[in-house]
């Protein structure tokens, strides 16, 4: 009896369900690793902290019609807290956390499939995919 539901379950929806309106962009795949110096130091990701102020990168996942500079996989870079809470959903391809991005705050694009390496602009720090301990 000692069954746990989770408080929210992803929505269940169709990819080609989720419509983008105006010029507005949605985004997945948001990265908020830890980093780590070269020398050393780690930064954790900011889980919602100050000390994290940083652009971030997500790949595009849909657009609205009026949207003509960026297109559906695309990595863009956002500047700091220019998205949305995230929304769970689960599609075809699995769960994704979908988040809503202020168009005008897009700083950088890139047609790579691989998610970019660094997004702080700076040799100094590299990102690592291991996450912390909560």
């Amino acid at each position: 009896m000692n069954d746990l539901k989770p408080m929210f379950s992803p929505h269940k929806v169709l990819k080609e369900q989720i419509k983008a309106l105006k010029d507005h962009v949605l985004v997945h795949d948001m990265i908020f690793d830890v980093r780590i110096t070269q020398s050393g130091i780690i930064l954790p990701n900011d889980n919602g902290k100050g000390y994290g102020i940083r652009p971030r990168w997500g790949r595009v996942y849909a657009v609205g019609p009026n949207q003509h500079n960026v297109y559906v996989g695309q990595w863009i870079m956002v500047a700091h807290g220019r998205w949305t809470r995230g929304l769970q959903l689960e599609d075809e391809n699995g769960e994704v956390t979908l988040r809503k991005i202020d168009p005008k705050d897009i700083l950088l694009i890139t047609d790579s499939e691989e998610a970019p390496q660094d997004d702080t602009q700076s040799d100094a720090v590299h990102i690592d995919k291991q996450t912390m301990p909560s």
